[in-house]
């Protein structure tokens, strides 16, 4: 398979990450993750508080950095 067959075709839309700031409660990090997969935001927002507990708050500064540096 060559380099060129990997590629979407050329009237697919490209995917981008964005932050969702309407729909947002702080950032929209997790609204512009859950429209970026398709999601339930209130499922990001699940998956950021366990992952954040289970981390010692490693994934605080995670969510800091996405949405100091997204859009």
């Amino acid at each position: 398979m060559s380099a060129l067959d990997r590629h979407e075709p050329a009237g697919a839309p490209a995917r981008k990450f964005h932050l969702d700031r309407e729909r947002g409660k702080i950032m929209g990090v997790s609204a512009g993750i859950a429209d970026y997969f398709g999601i339930d935001v209130a499922l990001v927002r699940a998956a950021w508080v366990v992952g954040t507990l289970l981390g010692v708050g490693s994934l605080l500064l995670v969510y800091l950095a996405i949405g100091l540096i997204a859009d």
